[in-house]
């Protein structure tokens, strides 16, 4: 049986400011996809998270390609299995 894998990433979207609605809503209907931020601009914050690489560099390369989309670039990328991500983290004693 594999190992299952959460990959997590971030990505600045910058869309044509007219069609900003349009992409916000495109973005809306990827999996994993979540839009954080969005300026009058066009550009856009957004966290990803798919469950393998070949998962993360369609659903990029699927963004990038989104009518009015004007570039999206990584900007940060972590991978884990699902069993270290869900590992609940000790508090830290001050």
């Amino acid at each position: 049986m594999p190992i299952e894998e959460l990959h997590i990433a971030s990505l600045v979207v910058h869309a044509a400011p007219a069609r900003l609605g349009e992409v916000e809503r495109a973005l809306d209907d990827i999996e994993g996809a979540h839009v954080h931020a969005a300026s009058p601009a066009g550009k856009l914050a957004v966290t990803l998270e798919q469950p393998s690489t070949a998962a993360m560099t369609d659903a990029v390369l699927g963004i990038q390609r989104l009518p009015g989309v004007l570039s999206a670039s990584l900007v940060y990328q972590c991978a884990d299995t699902l069993e270290a991500m869900n590992q609940e983290m000790p508090h830290a004693q001050a």
